[in-house]
């Protein structure tokens, strides 16, 4: 049985990369997640880029029993800065937020305990946005494994980290 959680890390293309590279991930896919489907019905890059839409620029994905929900937040917190609002890298803006956000409500007291855990170490307050998925659409094809397609492609995820992985 497959599970899956969409999290949202910055610049999408490298949080897919670095969870397709993860042992027991067995599909991504970017997308935007949680925006304001009434006035945004179909959410585009371009749109995401100009405008506040809501939409977080995130990664779903669908993982085996071989990966515990915390396993995924732990490796999600080693690429991020989650003390960072609305910024990752040099992407600046509330759509490169971070969240997790999670289909199935038996995650949200998983999400919420290893929030907490995370809070009781850090200095600094986490603003990693955790809440129920309400939307989610995917991305436009050219986004979809993008540095895959693109390996010389800009993401705020040093490239050891992906070497770590393999």
């Amino acid at each position: 049985m497959y599970k899956s959680i969409c999290l949202a890390g910055g610049c999408f293309w490298g949080v897919e990369e670095y969870f397709r590279l993860l042992k027991g991930v067995t599909a991504t896919e970017v997308g935007y997640a949680n925006g304001n489907t009434s006035a945004f019905p179909n959410p585009t890059y371009e749109l995401l880029c100009v405008g506040n839409t809501g939409y977080a620029e995130a990664c779903k994905l669908e993982y085996d029993n071989s990966l515990s929900l915390e396993t995924i937040l732990n490796h999600l917190f080693l690429i991020i800065d989650p003390t960072a609002l609305n910024k990752q890298g040099n992407d600046v803006g509330s759509q490169y937020r971070t969240g997790i956000y999670w289909s199935n409500s038996a995650d949200e007291p998983a999400v919420r305990s290893f929030l907490a855990l995370q809070q009781e170490s850090s200095q600094k307050p986490i603003v990693v946005e955790a809440l129920q998925l309400t939307s989610y659409h995917k991305a436009e094809e050219y986004h979809q494994k993008y540095l895959v397609k693109n390996p010389g492609g800009y993401c705020h995820i040093p490239k050891y980290m992906y070497d770590n992985l393999k």
